[in-house]
């Protein structure tokens, strides 16, 4: 029997798929949990074969739920499981070490044949995201410039940032100026919704 563990903030969703995957003969859905920081303690908890995590959740995201579990459980097998199909989240998961990556609307039947695969050492992307990720290529962005949007998004202004950071005032103008030069933008506003679309951020 496969144990599984299901990560996804939405109740209504996260019930619907445990129902559905409980109808597998070969899986059980051991555990559920509607926050990204509750993933970690879940895991240790009830020690599942696979986790099914979503990419936006509260608390933590799934992707750094995912970067989290590695360390620890380097064999875990981890499918991502999205509602935003976008290319830069794709390519992130997999150089987190995601297993899988699949859009919710897949049916459920092609969910547990991902998760029946990646026990056997195959990694299952969809191949819709898989040709986007390739078309649009890497994000532009650095980690630090990543990071300012990411505060940026908060409402945050420039000494916001900066104190969040711990970045002085010129470090934080240079950083959001770079992004919004990377990402074609015309103002850090419209650099972080173009960055969240294309899952950069």
């Amino acid at each position: 029997m496969i144990r599984l563990l299901l990560a996804e903030d939405q109740a209504m969703v996260r019930e619907a798929l445990a129902t559905l995957l409980d109808l597998e003969p070969d899986i059980e859905v051991v555990a559920q949990v509607g926050r990204g920081d509750e993933v970690l303690d879940a895991v240790a908890a009830q020690a599942p074969d696979v986790v099914l995590l979503d990419i936006e959740m509260p608390g933590l995201s799934g992707l750094d739920a995912l970067t989290r579990l590695r360390a620890p459980y380097a064999g875990l097998k981890v499918v991502i499981l999205t509602t935003f199909g976008r290319p830069g989240y794709l390519r992130r998961a997999m150089e987190s070490g995601a297993d899988a990556f699949l859009v919710k609307d897949a049916p459920a039947a092609q969910l547990a044949d991902a998760v029946r695969r990646v026990l056997e050492g195959e990694r299952v992307i969809d191949p819709g995201l898989a040709a986007a990720a390739l078309a649009e290529g890497a994000s532009p962005l650095t980690d630090r410039e990543r990071d300012v949007l990411m505060v940026a998004a908060e409402g945050a202004g420039n000494a916001g940032i900066a104190a969040a950071m711990h970045l002085s005032h010129g470090t934080v103008r240079n950083y959001l100026s770079t992004a919004i030069q990377k990402t074609g933008a015309r103002n850090r506003a419209e650099a972080v919704r173009i960055a969240r679309e294309k899952g950069w951020l």
